[in-house]
């Protein structure tokens, strides 16, 4: 069974600007630590459906499929494993973006993983956390960087 995990950060750019480097997915190689290699397949609009990641964290690696869907004003981006993988059962996983008064976005990640491999309750939890927050302060380091989308 998958336990489900939330973040939040706030970054310094607009809910428009964060949602389109978000959206960016074949750019993620560029300011990730972990995904190698990215494969998109888009929906008629531009946006992407299938994404195949090529994942190498260290010990872990693994390739999977994420399927995408979009609030029509980008305010929640979510995904879910379209198949399992060698070391996953099941993913589910979201973004939630809130522009705030003060021209910054609070993003809301939040993931839910079923592993295929056996890991003690405590190491999972300290694993998901530091995926988490990684993908969480590589986005806000890649918006700010960048003034918004490129």
């Amino acid at each position: 069974m998958a336990d489900s995990s939330t973040q939040s950060i706030t970054i310094g750019a607009s809910r428009e600007q964060v949602a389109a480097v978000i959206c960016d997915l074949p750019s993620y190689p560029e300011w990730t630590d972990t995904l190698q290699r990215v494969v998109v397949e888009e929906y008629a609009d531009g946006y992407a459906r299938r994404v195949r990641f090529t994942l190498d964290a260290g010990v872990l690696t693994d390739e999977y499929v994420l399927v995408y869907e979009y609030a029509k004003d980008l305010t929640r981006i979510e995904w879910h494993l379209a198949a399992p993988s060698r070391m996953q059962r099941a993913q589910r996983g979201s973004y939630d973006l809130v522009g705030n008064a003060d021209g910054t976005t609070t993003v809301t990640y939040t993931l839910e993983v079923e592993l295929s491999v056996a890991m003690l309750g405590m190491f999972r939890r300290k694993a998901e956390r530091m995926i988490m927050d990684a993908a969480l302060k590589q986005l806000k380091r890649r918006v700010e960087a960048s003034g918004g989308p490129r």
